[in-house]
């Protein structure tokens, strides 16, 4: 089991579907040794175990997005039913469902994978919002320098000449 199921290879299959990061009940399914329709019908049979922030069902707008951007749910397209999907605690909760050794122990995968994924996501927070304070700070440093320049050009431009005299020079006078 060592290399059998890599977090790396579980983290592609976690999908972004309503804010929430789930796995496609297919995906589920291909991990844990079990056929689909078999992992669907134990959630049925169990159905008080996976409520609505464990488990929910696709909608067909959803179901057509994740056929088209994810490139292993191609097969899905042709499915006539909805897929479910399901959040970190609705896969560790369907592993003690399914209750065997293979799916005990890609769930432990599973969740590595989950939690991977959350602090890779709160290290993109955090790294945004420093840029954005590098931003703001840049924008101030852009306004002062531009006014300095402003400063700088107008200290250059050249005086204006000074208007001539009106009257008549005046001479010098003879003794």
């Amino acid at each position: 089991m060592k290399d059998l199921l890599p977090t790396e290879r579980i983290e592609r299959t976690i999908l972004l579907i309503r804010g929430q990061k789930v796995i496609l009940d297919m995906d589920l399914a291909r991990l844990y040794g079990v056929t689909t329709k078999r992992l669907n019908e134990q959630v049925k049979r169990n159905r008080k175990r996976f409520p609505a922030d464990f488990m929910f069902r696709l909608t067909v707008e959803e179901k057509a997005e994740v056929v088209a951007n994810c490139d292993h749910l191609t097969k899905l397209r042709f499915s006539p039913g909805l897929p479910q999907a399901f959040t970190e605690h609705g896969a560790v909760m369907l592993a003690s469902v399914l209750n065997s050794e293979l799916a005990i122990k890609a769930s432990l995968y599973v969740v590595r994978a989950f939690v991977r994924l959350r602090a890779i996501l709160a290290t993109h927070k955090e790294l945004d919002k420093k840029l954005t304070e590098l931003e703001r700070r840049v924008k101030s440093h852009d306004e002062h320098i531009q006014s300095l320049f402003e400063a700088i050009r107008h200290l250059m431009a050249p005086e204006p000449p000074k208007p001539p005299r009106i009257g008549f020079p005046a001479s010098p006078r003879s003794p």
